[in-house]
């Protein structure tokens, strides 16, 4: 999400976002759409042919343009732009029933995004086209490697063992060797504001009408908040810090929301000799290239100010 705007209209709160927040968090407002097409999936699977058809071609694509060979951050921005022109679409995660690990490689919010590109990545780095021949066990592994991401201790067990809040996102995989956060390296300062934007608005999220999903969510806002705090970049310090960013590191931008960590994110990208965003935006609907530099982007909107930076590392 690039801003956050929250209006009371009668007994309903309406969260209108122009991105992604806390895991895009589906709205009280807004009707819940399954990420799936009905008629189109793999009998048995999450996975629809379409999302078969795009991972399987992502992978030959990549045997085919050497990424195992590239580096890392190369691999992950040159993956990542093969997205561009995606459709976008706000809370993919939010399907109905119970929490499930979600496919969907044809539309993508901020952070789905990431979370594929990095994936495929790892995928066709240490998989590669060889696995494709085996679809249920390639799908497995695919799964595998989103489930490590996407949720606390790569465990699915329920709606609060997903990484809502994307600054646990990067601590969580920064522990399990994903990433490693560069924000204070890059001469970031400390942020100890709270986190609390969950479980102070749970009408935004109909997992929270579930009394035990919102004291699980409010336990793990406390054990954030106990926890060091969050280094990130200024936007007033993007500029002079930028020639440190890397090709597919990973980008968070910083909210100015009251109780919330992260408004928005993306992977970087060299364009030219300027670094701009790589991401999945509502405005414009698809994924893009920022047609500013990074630094630019954020100054110019209000409910961000600044930015924390991972770099995705090999999956060990």
């Amino acid at each position: 999400m690039t801003r956050h705007w929250i209006r009371l209209i009668g007994s309903w709160l309406v969260l209108t976002m122009t991105g992604c927040g806390p895991s895009a968090g589906a709205t009280a407002a807004a009707p819940i759409v399954a990420a799936r097409a009905p008629g189109d999936t793999i009998p048995g699977t999450a996975w629809t042919e379409e999302d078969w058809q795009i991972f399987a071609s992502r992978i030959r694509w990549a045997a085919e343009q050497g990424l195992d060979r590239a580096p890392m951050g190369d691999a992950i921005a040159r993956m990542g732009v093969t997205f561009v022109g995606a459709t976008y679409r706000p809370a993919t995660l939010e399907v109905p029933g119970p929490e499930r690990l979600v496919i969907n490689l044809r539309e993508l919010d901020c952070v789905t995004f990431v979370e594929n590109v990095l994936a495929l990545t790892w995928f066709a780095r240490r998989d590669g086209v060889a696995a494709l021949t085996d679809a249920p066990a390639a799908r497995a592994r695919y799964e595998s490697y989103l489930r490590e991401l996407r949720y606390r201790d790569g465990r699915l067990a329920g709606y609060p063992s997903r990484l809502h809040y994307f600054s646990e996102w990067l601590a969580d995989n920064e522990r399990r060797g994903a990433v490693r956060q560069v924000s204070r390296d890059l001469g970031g300062v400390l942020d100890r504001e709270p986190i609390t934007f969950m479980s102070t608005h749970p009408q935004a999220y109909r997992q929270l009408a579930d009394s035990t999903s919102r004291r699980a969510v409010e336990q793990v806002e406390a054990a954030l908040n106990g926890g060091p705090g969050r280094w990130f970049l200024p936007e007033t310090a993007i500029a002079a810090a930028a020639a440190n960013i890397r090709d597919g590191d990973v980008i968070a931008a910083t909210s100015t929301v009251a109780g919330l960590d992260v408004a928005h994110t993306g992977l970087a990208l060299w364009r030219n000799g300027r670094l701009h965003l790589l991401h999945a935006p509502l405005v414009g609907k698809s994924v893009e290239i920022s047609e500013v530099p990074l630094a630019d982007r954020i100054v110019a909107i209000r409910g961000q100010d600044g930015i924390m930076v991972a770099r995705p590392l090999d999956r060990p």
